[in-house]
């Protein structure tokens, strides 16, 4: 079985308080995107995993791919099964796409071997490999709050816009991100801001991780800003970064701006 764990944007990332798990409550719009890993899951002799494409740092023990198939293995009779992953969405890129991949583990494993687990029984496996695990199990737009585990449908659809994602090849981890940030209540609903034309996001849809990283990596805010330049109704950085994102309203020409950049139409294929 052949599966494609695509990658999602922030649009809108708020940092609302500090938990007593040591985790953080958000209020955040996840939207998929068009940018892929493909995983591979085969029956086998027994249970293996490797990768090719971009290098995925630590150990093969600690893969989330690895971790969601021995997650439901606990419960569930399961044979064991080669897993091979082609890395494409890049790491530490604010993408989610570790968590897609533990996501999309968990789908295909159900498909598979027709486990018949429903929809909520597989995020609540998600939820225990990652904050933003469960989000790929539906994998739409959603308004997420909590540790980012908690969501409800957003009538936000894209599908009449282009995105344009580029990643400046920064890894920036979650300890340096936090650093900066203090959490604050939301003073007006996301969701409510959300529904306003997308031109007036600048002002008012606010990732909460840039003010910081954007002092300490430069290239950041010049991303940000060349993507207006270049007509983009409303840009921002995508969840802890480094990726940045544009939406247009029509199809931009990039030409040689960017190094490593995607454009796509505002729907998954």
């Amino acid at each position: 079985m052949i599966a494609f764990p695509n990658a999602k944007i922030n649009i809108g990332l708020n940092i609302v308080g500090k938990r007593r798990d040591g985790f953080h409550d958000i209020a955040s719009c996840f939207y998929p995107v068009d940018w892929a890993d493909a995983l591979e899951i085969l029956p086998a002799d027994e249970l293996s995993f490797t990768s090719s494409g971009l290098p995925i740092p630590g150990d093969i023990d600690s893969n989330l791919c690895l971790r969601a198939y021995q997650l439901l293995a606990k419960d569930l009779a399961l044979p064991p099964v080669s897993i091979h992953l082609l890395k494409a969405v890049p790491i530490g890129a604010g993408l989610g796409g570790g968590s897609a991949d533990a996501a999309f583990t968990i789908k295909a494993l159900n498909q598979l071997f027709s486990l018949d687990i429903s929809p909520e029984q597989q995020q609540n496996y998600a939820r225990q490999l990652g904050s933003d695990c469960a989000f790929f199990i539906e994998n739409k737009p959603m308004y997420c709050f909590g540790k980012g585990d908690e969501f409800e449908e957003i009538a936000l659809r894209l599908t009449a816009n282009w995105i344009v994602l580029v990643n400046p090849g920064l890894y920036i981890s979650t300890a340096e991100a936090y650093a900066g940030v203090a959490p604050q209540r939301l003073k007006v609903d996301l969701r409510e801001l959300l529904q306003h034309p997308i031109e007036q996001w600048r002002d008012f849809v606010i990732n909460d991780f840039e003010e910081n990283l954007f002092k300490n990596h430069p290239v950041l805010p010049q991303i940000k800003n060349r993507l207006y330049d270049l007509g983009a109704q409303y840009a921002s950085m995508s969840g802890s970064g480094s990726t940045v994102y544009g939406i247009f309203n029509q199809e931009p020409h990039l030409a040689n701006n960017f190094r490593n950049s995607t454009v796509w139409k505002g729907e998954l294929t």
